[in-house]
């Protein structure tokens, strides 16, 4: 695949229509290691220097943003580094469905969000909730390092590490990650920062998502002008957003947002005409976790699809 310089090369990406639950990263890695997790990353400095200077570890990283990703691709390309693998993804799907019990010694997330209005708390990461979920994947005694500018956010995070599995140590740092926020802060005056370690203590055992077999669903007739999937709240939520038809083609698409405990998913589902009948089915291309939310969302479709065939009688 040729690409355009600033890339250089998209080997360390791991696209999530690849990965399968949890992923096996000694197949990524071609070798067992510890593994060291940064939280977003941002532009990937403090990453790349780091998995410089422990070749004998890996190193993930996870990022929400493209232009962040790449900018990280190319210095972990310019770095000649084969100890990095990088997902774009948001760190509550990706700790939760990617990685394995005790599968994470080291995990490092600077400056992050510190969303300071209450009324915006539940933004924050690092909730009483997440912790737990990432103390089933952290090794035992592994350790959580967390660096903010803002010390009501990192006492907040000491507090939500209650009954979490970990014990919490809190401290005031210097500036020494060399990380853009970092650099915002220094230059806006700030010479003091606080730091949050947590490490693993007991081991907790939760009941966390899985993935289940989708099953496709059929009809034999689709009157499009009154197909009107409707969604559901409840233990899970499903809202379909936007509907597409290719007359010519014979093709429906639906766009679904499926919320179920922490995960958040926003797919499309196809309705394609077979010779006898019609395939409800996701879409193909679209990275998604097979999950009872999405089974949800193609029966909700595949019911839509009936009640065409009922009016049309």
């Amino acid at each position: 695949m040729a690409l355009r310089k600033r890339y250089l090369s998209l080997d360390p990406l791991i696209s999530l229509g690849q990965a399968h639950c949890p992923i096996a990263w000694s197949d990524w890695f071609g070798r067992t290691a510890e593994m060291e997790v940064e939280i977003g990353f941002g532009l990937g400095d403090f990453l790349v220097r780091k998995a410089s200077r422990h070749p004998e570890r890996d190193f993930v990283g996870l990022e929400t943003g493209w232009p962040m990703v790449r900018r990280t691709l190319r210095k972990i390309a310019l770095a000649r580094l084969s100890n990095v693998r990088v997902l774009q993804a948001d760190a509550r799907m990706a700790i939760e469905w990617y990685f394995s019990e005790r599968a994470i010694h080291r995990a490092t997330v600077l400056f992050p969000c510190p969303w300071p209005k209450e009324k915006h708390s539940r933004h924050r990461l690092f909730s009483n909730g997440f912790l737990s979920v990432l103390n089933t994947r952290m090794a035992e005694q592994g350790e959580v390092r967390v660096v903010t500018d803002d010390e009501p956010y990192s006492r907040w995070v000491v507090m939500s590490a209650v009954g979490a599995g970990f014990e919490a140590s809190w401290q005031v740092v210097p500036p020494g990650y060399m990380t853009k926020y970092e650099r915002k802060w220094q230059s806006l005056g700030q010479e003091r920062f606080y730091e949050v370690r947590l490490t693993k203590r007991n081991h907790l055992a939760l009941s966390l998502g899985e993935e289940v077999p989708l099953i496709s669903r059929f009809v034999t007739h689709l009157d499009p002008d009154s197909f009107a999937p409707k969604g559901c709240r409840g233990d899970l939520t499903v809202e379909f957003k936007e509907l597409l038809y290719d007359q010519k083609r014979e093709k429906g698409m639906v766009r679904c947002v499926v919320e179920e405990d922490r995960l958040l998913q926003n797919f499309w589902i196809e309705i394609v005409r077979e010779p006898k009948r019609w395939c409800i089915r996701p879409a193909r291309g679209c990275a998604i976790i097979p999950t009872r939310g999405v089974q949800r969302a193609l029966d909700l479709v595949h019911e839509a699809a009936l009640r065409t065939s009922a009016d049309s009688g």
